[in-house]
């Protein structure tokens, strides 16, 4: 299988390289990916901006723009042929919840699917890191069964894997997203200057963690995946909304 990779950790991330490593044993990989650590990117495109691609040493190739840039540029105009899946990842921390709204890793799977391909985001759930390779085996078992049973034209898959050696993983769970607390504070401080400067605080805790979400999925050390609908319209709400505006 013909597949593109990236991530938002950038070019340089041991995930991106570990993925790689695992995939490209079974399938034919191009990895296109940022120059730079990109997360919480979300969709953003460089649209005021020239990209330059540049082929690295490990023979992946690097974009100064983000996500969705690279792999709107490799399907679009960079590869030969277009890829049948992209993978993105992996990356260094959780995509949970209102995670995937902000998440680069999570964006350039959904501009993979805006541009008609099946794609698959994934990270590592832990803030050490250790433990890639189990992430890795992963996605290679997801996409063994991808090529069995096709996603829907208008999903990807958002796949969260605990920090933990992969005979330790207790299986597959298939999640729906949990949802965080509002964000903690913003941090005021000065720079060298005396001028004002704000950093965003920690994430929100979990609000929703019960049973059936990835929150939950990953606490009991399973992989977490996750259907999501890049299709954002809220179907429930059209007929009273229609009946709404109609008043």
């Amino acid at each position: 299988m013909k597949i593109l990779m990236s991530n938002d950790d950038g070019v340089f991330a041991k995930g991106l390289a570990v993925l790689h490593e695992t995939i490209a044993s079974e399938h034919d990989v191009t990895v296109i990916a940022p120059d730079r650590n990109c997360s919480g990117a979300s969709n953003a495109l460089s649209l005021h901006q020239p990209l330059r691609i540049q082929r690295m040493e490990s023979g992946f190739y690097s974009v100064n723009g983000t996500p969705s840039d690279c792999v709107h540029l490799g399907v679009n105009r960079f590869l030969k042929e277009d890829p049948e899946l992209v993978v993105s990842g992996i990356n260094h921390g959780a995509n949970l919840g209102d995670d995937v709204i902000y998440s680069g890793t999570v964006a350039a799977a959904t501009e993979g699917r805006y541009m008609g391909l099946p794609a698959i985001a994934v990270s590592l759930v832990g803030k050490e890191g250790k433990h890639f390779e189990t992430a890795a085996r992963v996605v290679l078992d997801i996409i063994a069964k991808l090529q069995r049973h096709p996603l829907p034209a208008n999903q990807i898959l958002n796949v969260n894997v605990p920090d933990i050696p992969y005979e330790e993983l207790q299986g597959i769970k298939v999640t729906r997203q949990g949802r965080r607390h509002r964000a903690e504070g913003m941090v005021e401080d000065t720079d060298p200057f005396g001028r004002q400067i704000f950093w965003y605080g920690p994430a929100g805790a979990e609000q929703d963690a019960g049973p059936g979400t990835d929150f939950e999925a990953v606490a009991s050390n399973y992989c977490s995946v996750t259907p999501l609908s890049v299709d954002m319209t809220a179907y429930q709400s059209l007929d009273d909304m229609k009946a709404w505006m109609a008043k």
